[in-house]
Parts: structure tokens; C-alpha cells; sequence
């Protein structure tokens, strides 16, 4: 093994101790790597860097920016034992990333999301992705720590879900709903995920008896939403799965605010079980949705007393 690739498995152990999961990052730098050896290069260049980062030339700026960005993050590493390395500039290819505009379905939209599923190939997998869909829509879970699940992480007795190793190697529970309980208990029981004899320890499997893929997963879902009639609202807001997300944390908001309750403890309460780090990152969600923004303009006029 070269001296670059045992730099790499340190480099990587050393950011997943502080909470990274860097697959992406390890997939494009084992990718780099192997680019360096087949030019001959025994350690990292700019010129290098920057060739192989605007590979294939197809490719938009935005990944030739993100590639470089992980090539430069392993070559600041590298410069602390290595004076030969050298690390691109950061304006080498300036990008300015664009948030996409969440997608907020409308109850409508999951149901024709979930009766779109029934078109899908086998029974198991029509099952599989209109428990996945149901399941993101009521907890608001990230897409991959609903793929990690496994069947010991559903505690059908007290009607909780363990959220393991999640961003930044949190864990957490989820209180589910009666309701949500029932759909997975149906799930489980089902007669053609048991004939499967399922060696995977995955709550959702496919038709193979496999844990999903993340791949898979988003490509199906662009298919499903083809299928339900969902169009792009704006160029910057299309129908993503990650946006059932944004629409749990908007629907939970708006709830506090017809309910009257405290907002803020509600938020602090959403925050955990979204698992996001501090409120502060849950604060964006406010800028989502026009009937959220009115509502929390509503509370403020009437606790300010009509004031400005």
C-alpha cells in the first residue's frame, strides 16, 4: 500500500472520530488516488488537483467544485506530514452554492405519492416504499437514517423508533403515533417478507431480502413522483424526498401556532427529534412556508399590542 492511500485511512479515522461519515469523500479520494498512480504522481499537486476534479468534462461546476473541496480537505491533512503536498486554492473553481426551495407536499401530494408506489414491481416493494414514504412523512426523518433502521430499533410495545449513528453520531428516540405503530407491525408480518428469510437486520428491505440503497431509493422516488403529477413549483423548487422532511417541521410549527402553544419550547422539542444539533438549525424551516411566516406575524402583532 502507498504511503498516499495509509495517509487516506488516517486521514479518514481521524474526521469519523470527530463525527463525519465522509462516504462520499472516501469514494472520490480512493477515486483521486487512483488517478495519481496512473499518472505516476507520488503526491498531491494543484495541476493534478485541478485535472482531475474538472473530470469528466460534462460536468457542471458545482461537482467540479465539490471534488476539489475533498481534495483540498485531505491535502490541508497532508501538509502537516508532507511538505511536497501541495493544497489548491480555494477560488481555483469559485461556485456559490444555491439552497434548494423546500417542496412543502400538501396531504394531497402523500397520498398520491403512496398510491403511485402501488405501480411499482412486486408487492414487497410497492410495501417497502409506501412505508418508507409514510414513515418520513410523520417523523421527518433524514432519508438514510430510514434506511439504517433495523427491525430491534422498532420497539413495537412502547411505540418508539432508535435513531442510531446519525449525523454526527447522534442517537436518539422517536415517539411514533398508534397509527404509525400499526403500519409497521403490518409490515413486519407480512406473508411475502417472511417467505424471504430475510438475513439482513434491515427494517426495510427489498425484494431481494437487502437493506435499500440510497441510490435506489432516490431514483424510485423520482418515478414515483412522475407518476403522482408533480411538477416543479420553481426552478429551484422541485419535489425531492428530503423535502418531506422540510414538511414535518413546517406542519409541526404551524400545529403549535393554531394550538396556541409556546413556540419556542415547541421548536426546542422539534429540534431534538429532528436531530439537529442546536435550535438554531431548526430555525430555517421558518422561512419555508408563507402560511408559517404569517402565523408567527400574527402572534408577534398581538403580543406587541399592534405596535410595529
Amino acid at each position: 500500500m502507498s504511503a498516499l492511500r495509509h495517509a487516506l485511512l488516517d486521514y479518514l479515522h481521524l474526521r469519523r472520530s470527530l463525527g463525519y461519515k465522509l462516504s462520499r469523500a472516501e469514494k472520490l479520494l480512493r477515486q483521486f488516488l487512483d488517478y495519481l498512480e496512473a499518472a505516476g504522481a507520488v503526491a498531491i499537486t494543484t495541476e493534478h488537483a485541478l485535472a482531475w476534479a474538472c473530470q469528466p468534462k460534462n460536468i457542471d461546476s458545482g461537482w467540479r467544485s465539490q471534488r476539489l473541496s475533498v481534495v483540498r480537505g485531505f491535502a490541508n491533512y497532508l501538509q502537516n506530514i508532507d511538505v511536497h503536498a501541495e493544497v489548491p486554492a480555494r477560488d481555483l473553481l469559485p461556485w456559490r452554492p444555491r439552497r434548494a426551495s423546500p417542496y412543502l407536499y400538501t396531504e394531497q401530494d402523500i397520498v398520491a405519492l403512496i398510491e403511485a408506489a402501488k405501480t411499482l414491481s412486486s408487492p414487497l416493494r410497492v410495501a417497502t416504499y409506501q412505508t418508507l414514504i409514510g414513515l418520513l412523512a410523520v417523523t421527518g426523518m433524514r432519508v438514510g437514517e430510514g434506511i439504517n433502521l433495523d427491525r430491534d430499533d422498532f420497539d413495537a410495545t412502547h411505540g418508539v423508533l432508535l435513531i442510531r449513528h446519525a449525523k454526527f453520531n447522534k442517537t436518539r428516540e422517536l415517539p411514533l403515533h398508534p397509527t404509525t405503530v400499526s403500519a409497521l407491525r403490518s409490515y413486519l408480518d407480512r406473508r411475502d417478507r417472511q417467505r424471504l428469510r430475510v438475513r439482513t437486520p434491515a427494517l426495510l428491505i427489498s425484494p431481494a431480502g437487502t437493506r435499500l440503497l440510497y441510490c435506489n431509493v432516490h431514483s424510485t422516488f423520482k418515478r414515483l413522483v412522475h407518476q403522482a403529477g408533480l411538477l416543479p413549483r420553481t426552478r429551484s423548487c422541485r419535489p425531492r424526498i428530503h423535502d418531506l422532511r422540510h414538511g414535518f417541521a413546517v406542519r409541526t410549527l404551524i400545529e403549535a401556532y393554531r394550538d396556541g402553544a409556546d413556540t419556542r419550547q415547541r421548536l426546542t422539542v422539534l429540534s431534538t427529534y429532528l436531530g439537529h444539533v442546536d435550535p438554531a438549525k431548526t430555525y430555517w424551516y421558518l422561512s419555508a412556508s408563507p402560511e408559517l411566516l404569517g402565523r408567527a406575524a400574527e402572534r408577534l402583532e398581538r403580543h406587541g399590542g399592534g405596535r410595529p
